[in-house]
């Protein structure tokens, strides 16, 4: 199982400003990307509906609509995250956040399963690929690392080499471990960096190749779709490079700058740019379709469920929409009703399509009808934390992270 990352436009907030200190990044490479205030203009105010009071589930199972569940169980974490879609996990039976020590929980009863010190750099993904969880070494020391879920025990680590520092694992498939990483010069300072691909078998490198000048290492976000790379970064980059050779397929610049997770669909990548949702040919980049949102709105990240892709914007619009033609199913203004926050990450149980917001204020996980967008019921725990919201599901649960708070919710 490979997670898919990406790209998305028109977000700052407190969180991405927290997430671009947190990784190096200069105040300047936020650009015309800062639109916390227009966000928190776009979502309800002092006098918008309050969410609905929450009430315990019946044998396990959520409440009717309007009445957000109460979770089966609440844990303490040591999550230290900044609001990425792939720092959230649900896998094996056990649901883990990026933190120090990384940590797995028990997806039914919440008790800890394993701890691992230095297992994790904070905000860097936790990426899935044919049962093992790799990581970016949180000891620094120039390695990358695969864990078994279940259990945390170590299967595989790789060094990329002396003369590359900080390998960051940013996509997976089920041959390969693609990584960026800074090339260091002799002084020990780094001006470029390299992508790579590590064989997930053996952890040796099939092959390597120097980005541009003036790239950066950091707000790389990519998905693997057969024989193309896809990945996005923070200088308005779209690329594709040919998963067994490296070479690079095709680039372009996107209008926006991108700072989340994008969707692939078949021979597609599905990229949110500002007031526009545009698909692109894989092979070469060609426009295929194009979605437009309401004059002075801006999409959010979309995410694919079950070969339906659903996407926020900034008005507080809920859209279906279908991945190969951009043809809306559906469109939701039950948010915009009830001065909700607007959704930036959705999973999907059975009816009901779930969706963690960036602000907390009238925000936390929304509950969708996945059939028509109608507003079920919004659980938030009311402490007031300024982290975003994340979830994750294991089909029967839905895990939601807020700050240090990890809650299990009835799915």
């Amino acid at each position: 199982m490979s997670k898919g990352l990406g790209t998305t436009v028109g977000r700052s907030s407190r969180r991405r400003v927290l997430r671009l200190a947190g990784g190096g990044i200069t105040m300047a490479a936020l650009g015309a990307g800062l639109t916390g205030c227009e966000d928190e203009l776009a979502t309800g105010g002092e006098g918008s509906t309050p969410p609905p009071r929450s009430a315990s589930p019946v044998d396990g199972k959520a409440p009717e609509d309007g009445r957000a569940p109460e979770p089966l169980w609440t844990k303490s974490t040591s999550a230290q995250t900044y609001g990425d879609n792939d720092e959230l996990v649900a896998v094996d039976g056990v649901v883990i956040a990026s933190g120090d020590p990384l940590a797995a929980f028990d997806g039914a009863t919440g008790e800890e399963r394993w701890s691992l010190p230095g297992g994790a750099v904070p905000g860097a993904p936790l990426l899935l690929g044919d049962g093992t969880l790799y990581l970016e070494s949180g000891t620094y020391d120039g390695s990358v690392a695969g864990y078994v879920p279940g259990s945390g025990k170590e299967a595989w680590r790789s060094r990329l080499g002396k003369e590359y520092r900080q390998p960051r694992p940013v996509a997976v498939d089920a041959e390969q471990v693609y990584v960026i990483a800074e090339i260091l010069e002799a002084d020990g300072s780094s001006h470029t960096n390299v992508i790579a691909a590590l064989n997930s078998g053996t952890g040796k490198v099939a092959w390597k190749e120097q980005r541009d000048l003036g790239t950066q290492q950091n707000g790389v976000h990519a998905a693997v779709r057969g024989r193309y790379l896809v990945y996005t970064d923070f200088k308005n980059n779209l690329t594709v490079r040919d998963t067994a050779t490296g070479k690079q397929v095709w680039t372009q610049k996107t209008t926006k700058t991108s700072y989340g997770p994008f969707v692939v669909h078949q021979d597609l990548v599905i990229v949110p740019q500002g007031q526009r949702l545009q698909a692109f040919a894989l092979s070469d980049g060609s426009e295929k379709w194009s979605v437009r949102a309401e004059e002075f709105t801006t999409f959010r990240e979309p995410t694919l469920l079950e070969d339906v892709l659903y996407i926020a914007d900034s008005g507080r619009t809920l859209w279906a929409v279908e991945p190969g033609t951009g043809k809306k199913i559906w469109q939701s203004t039950a948010l915009k009703d009830a001065g909700g926050q607007v959704p930036r990450q959705f999973v999907k149980v059975g009816g009901t399509l779930y969706g963690a917001t960036d602000l907390d204020k009238q925000g936390g996980v929304h509950a969708f009808d996945a059939k028509g967008g109608g507003l079920r019921w919004t659980f938030n725990d009311k402490s007031g934390d300024y982290h975003a919201w994340l979830v994750a599901t294991d089909g029967k649960r839905v895990f939601a992270l807020h700050g240090k708070k990890l809650h299990a919710l009835p799915a």
